[in-house]
């Protein structure tokens, strides 16, 4: 790690993402040019103030007592009535107002997701760590708006236990594409964590349609988000809706893309793999987006703790995790070039290899297909800071 240890920042620090709410409303009540104003903040703005600010290599106390991160705690849950609000406020204005042509419609929708991405999904995902029911629950209900609600299944039990091996279906192998990457993300994560919660079910002696899989959670909730959007703006509601969290899906797998890209765990014979640590993540210190991401950029101590939460990540320097030579927005929109991603990533894979594994001269093992996680007792029991249930 690197810096000294200190207290958290204080949550209105972190703050900075709920601007992306009033943004939302601005570009639904005007349209226009204003439709571009969340891609501008998300994006243009967040990577100047990067550049401006600079790094943040401080460490926050990682004993700081719960008592002292309430306000972070409090951010993260009253996101979900605001991002309800502006979701259901954007598809009336564009059903419902006559102020937008079809064309704004679906850049709205397309700003509805990045939002319900960049700040919901990013929630979600630092909630569902949580042991707390209420902010497990939050979480899930910010991941169904997005109808994406096996994340927690896929994340917790899947990701975690298999980042960086050929099992992990959302670790990005060394020069594969972001668009090759996000079909087989999407499809393989459903079915690696359906397959997962059906042997759960089997080993209990119960099928995999028993009320206890969280599968019915996951598609009732959702189910319960597309009945509104209907309610509210009828089968044009329904299909916007789907446009956001579309939208939103993506940019949770380019996250999940850039965040692994290329870095895998060494492989020790007979089916096992070295422990993660913070070198199997790609870290970032860029201190503004930390603040709208909620130190997600701080990805290696999470993987390598994370039972943590976002206010006392630590970040670490380049002899312990790889360093992303920007934060996750800006790295995001290079991935979607991928001719220039690899110009940029692709070197730094191989110095991370020469680094940490000058052992490995022979790294074609590494390249085969990634394919679903295999079920077996061990993904129950030995999962990195699972919560379940």
């Amino acid at each position: 790690m690197t810096g000294e240890s200190s207290p958290p920042p204080g949550a209105a620090r972190f703050a900075v993402s709920l601007v992306l709410a009033p943004l939302v409303i601005v570009s639904a009540v005007f349209g226009g040019w204003t439709i571009v104003l969340v891609q501008f903040y998300g994006l243009v703005i967040s990577s100047i103030l990067d550049r401006i600010l600079g790094n943040n290599n401080t460490n926050p106390d990682p004993e700081t007592e719960e008592a002292a991160l309430r306000g972070h705690r409090l951010l993260t849950m009253i996101w979900l009535p605001i991002q309800i609000f502006f979701v259901y406020f954007a598809i009336a204005a564009a059903t419902r107002f006559g102020h937008l042509t079809g064309f704004e419609a679906v850049l709205l929708m397309v700003a509805v997701g990045i939002a319900s991405s960049e700040v919901g999904i990013v929630y979600a995902h630092e909630l569902i760590h949580q042991k707390n029911r209420l902010e497990r629950t939050i979480g899930d209900a910010l991941l169904a708006m997005v109808l994406f609600g096996h994340f927690r299944t896929k994340h917790l039990l899947i990701h975690h236990r298999y980042v960086g091996t050929p099992a992990d279906p959302v670790t990005a192998r060394y020069n594969e594409g972001f668009y090759a990457f996000f079909p087989r993300a999407v499809y393989q994560g459903f079915l690696a964590a359906w397959k997962l919660e059906a042997e759960r079910l089997r080993r209990k002696g119960l099928p995999a349609s028993d009320r206890s899989n969280p599968f019915w959670r996951y598609g009732l909730w959702s189910l319960g988000f597309l009945v509104l959007a209907l309610l509210v703006g009828g089968w044009t509601g329904v299909g916007l809706f789907l446009i956001q969290a579309f939208v939103a899906v993506s940019f949770l797998e380019l996250t999940n893309y850039v965040e692994h890209y290329g870095l895998v765990r060494k492989h020790l014979g007979g089916g096992k793999y070295e422990p993660v640590r913070p070198h199997h993540s790609w870290n970032s210190p860029r201190e503004f987006t930390n603040y709208l991401l909620i130190n997600l950029q701080r990805h290696s101590d999470h993987h390598y703790k994370p039972e943590r939460r976002f206010p006392v990540l630590q970040t670490y320097d380049v002899s312990k995790a790889p360093q992303a030579p920007f934060g996750y927005p800006l790295l995001t929109a290079v991935a979607l070039v991928p001719p220039l991603w690899f110009r940029l990533m692709n070197p730094r894979v191989r110095k991370w290899r020469a680094m940490y594994y000058p052992e490995i001269t022979d790294w074609s093992a590494y390249k085969t297909a990634t394919n679903p996680v295999p079920v077996s007792a061990s993904a129950f029991t030995e999962g990195a800071g699972e919560v379940v249930g």
